[in-house]
């Protein structure tokens, strides 16, 4: 047994997504006060579990396509690396694990985490093959972890941050999808259906759209606490920044985008500073 694979099963660097749980705190100037980092450590562990769960199924049901991927082919199920019943096994533990750390904490953050369960599912199972419909799953994964942020630390997520995170996330998808077509060309189709549907231009158009109300609904979020406008020209860079990895065919992945690209991974350091500092030094 390769402990690496079953690591590489996982997809820890994906754990990052979880990071939104913490958003309320953080960006309602609660996150250093006394227990806070601990009380969302049950919530954020559920949902690394639940992530994991749902990226075994999805790897699992598409291991046959995956063999003809330039890059997914070398991941631990379609390269043999992991048999598919250790993967279910894993799978079903990590599910477990997630469904009990919810219930422990409280009966409204385990259905949230049911809900992404069900969405994130559905989604392996047959709604990423439709078009749009695929992006609006990606994004409600985004969305959900940041209602359960809420839940967690008991804070109420603002209408222009709700906003901000729902276009983000439908930004980042559509980017994702048309890094995907770009990099894999005639050859799209056979590894995603719905690849097939958007027709050229239309991934480009919502990219561009979502883009510039993502930046529209983000300075609305800030503007009203005066030091935190200032972290605008950082998400105007970032978007800009993650278009142009995109349209250079640089890969459309949001978690690889941020981990690999020097600059992006710079903004989003000293995006977290500014904000850090505006609720936290300057007040």
């Amino acid at each position: 047994m390769k402990i690496t694979a079953y690591l590489k099963l996982l997809r820890p660097t994906q754990w990052l997504k979880n990071l939104m749980l913490y958003f309320p705190p953080f960006l309602g100037g609660t996150l250093l006060q006394p227990g806070v980092l601990q009380k969302g450590m049950l919530p954020f562990l559920s949902f690394c579990l639940a992530s994991s769960s749902t990226y075994i199924l999805n790897d699992v049901l598409d291991r046959h396509r995956d063999t003809h991927h330039p890059r997914k082919k070398h991941r631990p199920i379609p390269s043999g690396a992991v048999p598919v019943a250790a993967a279910l096994l894993v799978g079903a533990a990590c599910l477990g694990g997630a469904l009990w750390l919810a219930f422990s904490v409280s009966h409204i953050l385990a259905l949230i985490l049911v809900a992404y369960l069900v969405i994130t599912t559905s989604y392996s199972v047959k709604l990423k093959e439709l078009p749009v419909v695929d992006l609006f799953c990606i994004a409600s994964g985004f969305l959900l972890r940041l209602e359960a942020g809420g839940e967690a630390f008991r804070i109420e997520i603002s209408h222009w941050l709700f906003l901000s995170v729902f276009l983000l996330a439908v930004f980042l998808a559509t980017g994702k999808r048309l890094g995907e077509k770009q990099a894999l060309g005639e050859l799209a189709g056979g590894h995603r259906k719905s690849l097939l549907s958007y027709p050229d231009g239309f991934l480009q158009g919502a990219m561009y759209m979502t883009g510039g109300a993502v930046l529209v609904t983000y300075t609305q979020y800030v503007i009203v606490r005066h030091a935190l406008v200032y972290t605008v020209p950082l998400c105007c860079f970032g978007l800009l920044r993650f278009i142009l990895r995109v349209q250079a065919g640089q890969g459309g992945d949001p978690t690889e985008s941020l981990l690999k690209d020097l600059p992006l991974f710079i903004v989003g350091v000293l995006w977290a500073v500014m904000i850090g500092w505006g609720l936290y030094v300057g007040y």
